[in-house]
């Protein structure tokens, strides 16, 4: 049972067409948010709005690309022409990671890596906060880093650097606008069953029996629901006293 702690909120959510992103989207619906589906994959964004009205939920789609500062500028001012308001805010886009050490990375994917998952970060922080400041009344923004942010890990050099800025960014973007009440945290996960991380099983060999102990000290992955769990608390009035840290979701890998 979802308890109703954003009714009437008005929620974007990027990357929102799968993995984590959908099932936050389909969970703010469910607390009573009105949600926009930001993603890039039309066809699978349409069909999270399907599911989450089905479910009785209040959704659409906008298509956008966050590395392209007109495309995130459009989604914010299509969320208030279609609502009225923005209230909250869940950054979750990001690409899959890089597989190369850093004496071989691949310059190419650093650069289009950045532009979506640093860059692209802040560029929804900044319409986001833009719009926030103007209705003058407050709001939640979460931008979702990694374990990665934390606790390097060999070969994603550049998924690193970026979940590592936005940490970073997170803690400005709290220091600079706690006196509106506008409260800016990020969540971190960890090893999270989604299509990118089975896929990275499949590449290397690995089942999740095998490879789930190295990641969590509860021995097995963790689900999408739980990552959006943490989102839902910090977008909530509950969390109101809560701004500039990051809730970590990973099982307890950063611990030891």
């Amino acid at each position: 049972m979802t308890y109703p702690v954003l009714q009437d909120k008005v929620a974007i959510v990027t990357g929102a067409a799968m993995g984590m992103g959908l099932e936050t989207a389909k969970l703010f619906a469910e607390a009573g948010a009105k949600v926009v589906v930001a993603d890039l994959n039309e066809e699978k964004g349409k069909q999270a709005v399907s599911e989450i009205e089905a479910n009785g939920g209040i959704a659409f789609f906008q298509k956008v690309d966050i590395s392209k500062t007109e495309q995130v500028k459009a989604l914010v001012d299509a969320t208030v022409e279609k609502f009225g308001r923005l209230d909250v805010a869940v950054n979750n886009a990001a690409l899959t990671p890089d597989d190369k050490p850093v004496a071989e990375f691949d310059e190419d994917y650093w650069d289009k890596l950045m532009s979506i998952d640093l860059k692209g970060t802040a560029l929804c922080l900044k319409y986001e906060l833009q719009q926030m400041i103007k209705q003058g009344n407050g709001g939640s923004i979460i931008n979702i880093s990694s374990v990665s942010g934390f606790r390097p890990q060999p070969d994603n050099v550049a998924y690193v650097a970026a979940k590592h800025g936005v940490v970073g960014m997170t803690k400005v973007a709290a220091l600079e606008n706690g006196d509106k009440n506008i409260r800016v945290n990020s969540v971190a996960p960890g090893a999270i069953d989604t299509p990118m991380l089975r896929g990275a099983l499949d590449q290397f060999g690995f089942t999740e029996e095998e490879y789930a102990p190295q990641l969590s000290l509860l021995n097995r992955f963790g689900q999408g629901r739980e990552v959006a769990q943490a989102s839902l608390w910090l977008a909530s009035d509950q969390s109101s006293y809560v701004t500039g840290t990051t809730l970590h979701v990973d099982a307890g890998y950063t611990s030891r």
